[in-house]
């Protein structure tokens, strides 16, 4: 039986089946718990085929940066998140689930690594052939024969990024907010202006004596 085929058709399908459940479900927490489970599943596919590098990098970046795309997109979306955190018991028995599931799958991984006498048959097929390590052939290759669509997927998710700031960001009334470009074109003169005026000296009147006083000297 051949356990490599098996793990990444069950790994392949547990991805599926987490990314349609990302887009499907309205709760936001349970929107990030599928999708960390995404991210692993696919961490898991890469390491069954040798590709180590791609896989520990997807689990250190995506999955260990989620938490902080998931509370930058709750303050970009307004969602009240006081209700979010009234009842968390609630979506424990998800991310139950969601810990279980990844647990076998590194079980799974662990195991079937184990007990393969020989390599597995995709892995390091490139690195082999070129006689050097995996992640060298990766850096050579991506930083050589492919450098151009590299620099053109960076170039792109740079827009993707500022494009996505620009459409969610609205101006709202009785908040405080500051306009950099207006700030970096004040020049010295429109913050403060020297005024000449004209010195005017008080008139100095003499105090009128009480009346009674007036009566009495006459």
């Amino acid at each position: 039986m051949d356990w490599v085929n098996i793990l990444f058709w069950i790994f392949a399908s547990v991805a599926g089946a987490a990314a349609l459940a990302v887009i499907s479900v309205r709760n936001p927490v349970y929107s990030v718990l599928f999708l960390i489970l995404t991210f692993f599943s696919v961490a898991c596919t890469w390491l069954l085929v040798g590709a180590e590098f791609l896989g520990v990098t997807l689990v250190l970046v995506y999955v260990g940066a989620v938490m902080v795309l998931f509370l930058f997109v709750v303050m970009m979306l307004d969602i009240d998140t006081k209700n979010l955190r009234e009842g968390w018991v609630r979506y424990l028995p998800v991310g139950a689930l969601v810990a279980v599931v990844m647990l076998v799958q590194m079980l799974a991984l662990i195991g079937v690594k184990a007990r393969s006498a020989t390599p597995f048959p995709v892995d390091n097929a490139a690195a082999i052939a070129a006689d050097e390590s995996n992640i060298t052939w990766l850096a050579r290759s991506l930083y050589t024969d492919y450098l151009l669509p590299f620099e053109f997927a960076a170039v792109i998710l740079t827009v993707a990024v500022v494009a996505a700031v620009m459409l969610t960001l609205r101006r709202r009334t009785g908040v405080k907010s500051q306009n950099p470009s207006r700030q970096t074109m004040v020049k010295a003169r429109d913050r403060m202006r020297m005024v000449k005026m004209a010195v005017e000296t008080p008139e100095v009147h003499t105090a009128r004596k009480p009346l009674d006083a007036q009566e009495g000297g006459q």
